[in-house]
């Protein structure tokens, strides 16, 4: 299995190393065209603004059509990227979820906290690392909640495509990346 990381900005370099630890090779993809060779995909934090630049519009197209056939995880700006609707600003997305996300919804850099939420993955509650995250203000039909903070969803999923609005590569459980990977196909 050969999953790739989006590795354009962002703490990519963190979703690599959780990943080869869970026994994946992975693709740092820096050019579109490096999409072609990979059996899943994961959108890392950043700023969902700066990903679409730096992609371009050919880019942005690839990734589009990329994520409508394989499985992608996106967290934080990569959960931003792949939702369907986007505020706070708005901004162009993937489109690739049924969900409404709100940039920046739990304040700026220095709001940034660690939190325990709750999951249905076997293994109890879970420690959350939050940096300017993003809310999911809401969840289309078919939208299955992975995760909790609270009475907020932090984790969901449809079809192939998976985010976070969290970043689970800076915590030490394994769990989520695990659940993405198991969603690969051999």
């Amino acid at each position: 299995m050969k999953v790739g990381v989006l590795a354009v900005q962002g703490d990519f370099d963190a979703h690599r190393k959780r990943l080869e630890e869970l026994g994946a090779e992975v693709v740092l993809v820096r050019k579109p065209e490096q999409l072609d060779g990979i059996d899943g995909l994961v959108i890392p934090g950043g700023e969902s603004g700066a990903f679409l630049r730096i992609l371009g519009e050919k880019g942005v197209e690839k990734l589009k059509e990329f994520v409508r056939l394989k499985p992608t995880f996106g967290t934080c700006a990569g959960a931003i990227l792949l939702a369907k609707e986007i505020s706070n600003p708005e901004q162009q997305g993937l489109g690739a979820l049924d969900i409404h996300i709100r940039r920046n919804a739990y304040g700026r850099q220095i709001d940034s906290s660690i939190r325990t939420g709750e999951t249905k993955l076997p293994g109890g509650p879970m420690e959350m690392v939050f940096i300017r995250a993003p809310k999911i203000e809401r969840l289309g039909a078919g939208v299955e909640v992975i995760a909790t903070e609270g009475q907020d969803p932090v984790a969901v999923r449809q079809g192939r495509v998976m985010v976070a609005t969290f970043h689970p590569e800076l915590s030490d459980d394994t769990r989520i990346h695990k659940l993405f990977l198991e969603s690969i196909p051999e």
